[in-house]
């Protein structure tokens, strides 16, 4: 019965590891378990060999052709110094990567050989996970996000496609539509980073906050602007998000009205809008979600003048609010 390729192929390696001088073709045909088949021609098994020699380089395991010292019969041998992997060494980051790489795939089909690849490399003496530097959650976990999302994005941004998902914003869910540069991870959570369609600027989502994302338009039409240091953007935006940090609000207020969004305003200037007499609204944005409760409460006596994406996430608001409440009508 034929020797399956895989198991002629390994014993073929065994063989030529195994010594310390040239092999003959003609011992490799009576003694390696694949190729002593008496059926087989003598031609038939040089092509073979010749075959399996060249896929064995091709693998990258060095098959030495040449003789003895003494000369004589052309043969084969496999230096195992040669063939042999060299210490492996890791640097922080790298480690960090193969870590958060385990950590993200977990589903059925990936999980068990990113988990055995970790196991084989702490088994070897090498610390992959940088301590105190990845926090990732199990599947599905807050810290992470759903796998599927962030194949989606990967495979996004791979072939340079925008996409649209839905972000969950507290607890709202908006539609969002993106051109994704990349998906960076900040203190164990994952974020992408890209340029916001919706918002005409640049902006950074948690994956974990992502679901439904479907790519759009033609492949190859988003790519990253040369120089954009991807890990400085999400570093930045999350330093934000921390500290409260953002630019200020303008807004103009009627008169003798939005008395809330008065008291929390760092200067007032006289200003009309549209004749209807008024005041200017200087306001620093500690909370944006807080002010847009503000800004929806005083509802005709306060308009968004600057910045655009809170003036749009303002009328996003007032149009779920208008179909929550035309909704509600019709029962």
């Amino acid at each position: 019965m034929a020797t399956a390729k895989n198991e002629r192929l390994l014993n073929l390696v065994i063989c030529l590891m195994s010594t310390k001088t040239y092999v003959p073709a003609e011992f490799l045909r009576k003694n390696v378990v694949g190729y002593n088949d008496a059926s087989q021609s003598t031609e038939a098994f040089k092509r073979m060999l010749e075959r399996d020699k060249n896929e064995l380089r091709a693998l990258g395991i060095p098959v030495e052709t040449g003789s003895g010292p003494l000369g004589g019969e052309e043969g084969y041998r496999i230096l195992p110094e040669n063939y042999a992997l060299a210490d492996i060494s890791l640097e922080r980051d790298e480690a960090a990567a193969i870590a958060a790489a385990a950590a993200v795939w977990h589903d059925p089909d990936v999980a068990a050989l990113s988990q055995t690849a970790v196991l084989k490399l702490r088994a070897a003496g090498l610390e992959v996970t940088a301590p105190g530097e990845l926090v990732f959650g199990q599947t599905g976990g807050s810290s992470m996000g759903d796998e599927r999302v962030i194949r989606q994005l990967l495979a996004a941004i791979d072939d340079g496609y925008a996409v649209t998902f839905t972000h969950r914003a507290g607890t709202r869910l908006n539609e969002r539509t993106l051109q994704p540069w990349g998906v960076v991870s900040n203190s164990g959570r994952w974020y992408v980073v890209g340029h916001d369609l919706d918002r005409g600027e640049t902006r950074t989502f948690r994956v974990a906050r992502i679901v439904d994302v479907e790519l759009i338009g033609d492949a190859g039409a988003v790519s990253v602007p040369a120089g954009t240091d991807l890990a400085a953007l999400v570093a930045a935006a999350v330093a934000r998000t921390a500290s409260g940090e953002s630019t200020p609000a303008t807004l103009w207020l009627a008169q003798d009205r939005a008395y809330e969004l008065r008291r929390v305003a760092d200067s007032l200037t006289d200003s009309s809008l549209d004749g209807e007499p008024g005041q200017e609204a200087r306001i620093t944005v500690h909370s944006r979600s807080q002010l847009i409760r503000l800004i929806l409460a005083a509802g005709p006596d306060a308009v968004v003048l600057d910045p655009p994406e809170l003036r749009a996430a303002v009328i996003t608001e007032l149009a779920a609010l208008a179909a929550s409440t035309a909704a509600g009508g019709q029962h």
